[in-house]
């Protein structure tokens, strides 16, 4: 037995039992990892996948038992990986955040400048994507936090905690006419085109759900993941923005303006999650506390202790 039996057994589960997938993954030949695989199940004496011909089409009993038992143990040997640079070079090494372009463009950029000049020597890298890839990433371990609103408390595999709340604003060109509405309604809203966040991204379903609640149908023009974007619509006379409210600043968009709407869409949550059981080199804990100054290292390391006991996260 060998750790790369253990990664070949854990790529065709990631990759849905198809070998072909799991060995462009793992930069080897499908034959290879199929080889290695028959290998491991004479050596453990078990079948692990149900096969059909020469494809895998279900985990066996036992390779269900198996498959959760190779987690743990590459999990572990990733942790060792990382407890023996955490002593070899505290300040070295790399961190992979996977977050959202909307924390990534307007909430993380003075995170960034402070965490670079505490950590000149640590590479940085932000992936970006859909909250449920972004927790995919995490628990893949191809990212070592996610920072997203939607979806990452869903996923059990994490440890996501509460950093901060937020409301959503509507935008509009200067001078039209919803700017002399006083108190922003729904139905003030839903006779206009309006441009907004794509379904997966930054509390868009809390925006449908208040409009179907009230009985409202509503003209979605045009949907884009970028803040940017969808004020650039706006100003073109497309329709009337609906974003995050951090995403509006006044002194640069000048050409518009920005209407509280936090009372029609409700508050929203963006968490930090990390992979449960996951080690954390310590630079990566300092991350999370310039993000979220709440989240230390023992507020995180309590509530992953909670996910093992199976009692509710904060914020849950």
């Amino acid at each position: 037995m060998n750790l790369q039996q253990l990664r070949y057994v854990r790529e065709a589960v990631r990759q849905g039992l198809n070998l072909t997938n799991a060995a462009v993954a793992l930069h080897t030949s499908q034959p290879g990892v199929s080889r290695q695989i028959r290998e491991l199940e004479d050596e453990l004496g078990v079948e692990i996948f149900e096969r059909r011909g020469k494809r895998l089409i279900a985990l066996t009993e036992p390779g269900r038992a198996v498959a959760a038992a190779i987690e743990r143990v590459l999990l572990e040997t990733e942790n060792l990986r990382r407890a023996a640079k955490e002593f070899s070079g505290r300040d070295v090494g790399s961190l992979t955040v996977a977050i959202t372009h909307t924390q990534a463009r307007y909430a993380l950029p003075r995170v960034v400048a402070a965490f670079r000049k505490r950590y000149p020597k640590v590479h940085l890298s932000l992936l970006q994507g859909n909250p449920q890839n972004l927790a995919r990433m995490v628990i893949r371990g191809e990212a070592d936090i996610a920072i997203a609103t939607e979806a990452l408390a869903h996923f059990p595999e994490l440890v996501a905690l509460p950093a901060y709340d937020w409301h959503h604003c509507v935008v509009v060109p200067a001078g039209h006419p919803l700017t002399k509405v006083k108190a922003l309604a729904l139905d003030a809203l839903a006779p206009y085109p309006i441009v907004t966040y794509s379904p997966e991204f930054t509390g868009r379903s809390r925006i449908n759900d208040a409009f179907a609640q009230a009985g409202l149908s509503i003209d979605v023009v045009l949907t884009a993941i970028d803040s940017d974007v969808i004020k650039t619509y706006v100003e073109l006379g497309l329709g009337i923005g609906i974003i995050a409210a951090m995403a509006f600043n006044a002194r640069r968009d000048t050409g518009m303006r920005a209407l509280d709407a936090s009372h029609l869409f409700g508050t929203h949550t963006t968490r930090v999650a990390v992979k449960r059981g996951a080690y954390l080199r310590d630079y990566a804990y300092r991350f999370i506390e310039l993000f979220a100054p709440q989240l230390t290292q023992r507020a995180i390391e309590q509530a992953a202790v909670k996910a093992r006991k199976g009692a509710p996260l904060p914020g849950a």
